[in-house]
């Protein structure tokens, strides 16, 4: 007998498992919700007043699959909501869109980012989303919605946008964990310069801006594209929605841009500290390598085994040589003092 995708997720829910179909639920002019099993979303789909949410995450093939299959898509969607993608797109199929962003998450153990991806397929009447490698999951936002019926009953555009915008507060969210983590880093640099930085999490820190800066930028244009263009599921009411997203996902591009350029100043100036440091060993070692070497020029020539060397007999011979070294190294310490290099 062939497993069905709901017998599968009731086995992985027994073993412990993360169940690939999170939530499917039918509303009615955003009203009356009800969940909806996998094999009855074909008929939930062809009603036209009801909408249709169907939320995965980490879905396997045969899932995807049979959706697919009760959803009525093509052959060419569903190989794209299989397939795994690097950057946010849009994928029109005229009767759906697929819209594609990236998840940007802060780790709770040890503050790193984790990516992750949302893909978005909407729908006349039903919205599908499926995440992979995201952590947080949208259950607060189904809330929030069902809670507020006439912004449901909007439509599966007006839930994309709203996804869209969660996403958008989570990438302010690690934004504001990673600003505290490079004024940190700016701070030990300022000070200390590059003494016990960990270099390897500076590099680390200025790659995950870089790929934070490509995973953020082009859900601006994906939202201008939603905006601007006829995409035959997305209301011209939603589309001034998409068109105020796109303005939200350049403001925070250019904060973690700001925070990858800050980081890059603190880097070098740390090494300008480290430069000056250097430098100051540098003029104290000649500085006291000039004073030593008057002692030690004076003491090498009477040093040497000749008799006829003047006042080597004199009686106070030993005391003014030793004035005369100690008037020179003083007069040099004073001048080395007054130049800053002592």
């Amino acid at each position: 007998m062939t497993a069905t995708p709901q017998n599968r997720d009731s086995r992985r829910q027994a073993s412990g498992e993360t169940p690939t179909l999170v939530a499917s639920r039918v509303y009615i002019k955003g009203k009356q919700a009800r969940d909806v099993p996998v094999d009855e979303l074909a008929r939930v789909a062809g009603e036209p007043d009801h909408l249709l949410w169907v939320g995965l995450k980490e879905p396997d093939a045969v899932m995807v699959g049979e959706v697919a299959r009760q959803l009525g898509l093509d052959s060419h969607v569903v190989e794209d909501l299989q397939a795994k993608h690097r950057l946010p797109k849009v994928m029109d199929y005229d009767s759906v869109v697929l819209v594609v962003a990236m998840t940007i998450e802060v780790g709770a153990s040890d503050g790193l980012p984790v990516y992750g991806e949302t893909q978005m397929l909407i729908g006349r009447n039903f919205l599908l989303t499926i995440r992979r490698g995201a952590v947080a999951p949208h259950t607060e936002l189904r809330r929030r919605l069902e809670s507020m019926p006439d912004k449901l009953a909007r439509g599966s555009d007006f839930i994309a946008a709203e996804l869209i915008d969660l996403l958008i507060d989570r990438y302010n969210v690690a934004y504001d964990v990673f600003e505290k983590a490079v004024g940190n880093m700016e701070h030990s640099l300022i000070v200390r310069g590059l003494e016990g930085l960990h270099i390897k999490r500076l590099y680390q820190m200025r790659r995950d801006f870089q790929k934070m800066h490509s995973s953020i930028a082009p859900l601006g244009e994906v939202c201008r594209r939603l905006g601007h263009l006829d995409f035959t599921p997305i209301s011209a009411a939603a589309r001034s929605h998409f068109n105020d997203l796109s303005d939200r996902v350049s403001r925070v591009d250019r904060l973690f841009d700001n925070l990858g350029s800050g980081l890059a100043f603190a880097f070098e100036a740390g090494m300008l500290i480290e430069q000056s440091k250097q430098t100051d060993t540098t003029r104290r070692l000649a500085a006291w390598a000039a004073i030593l070497a008057v002692p030690t020029a004076i003491a090498g020539i009477y040093g040497m085994n000749f008799e006829n060397i003047p006042e080597l007999k004199w009686k106070y011979g030993f005391w003014v040589i030793t004035g005369l070294m100690t008037s020179v190294c003083g007069y040099l310490y004073y001048r080395f003092r007054k130049a800053k290099w002592l």
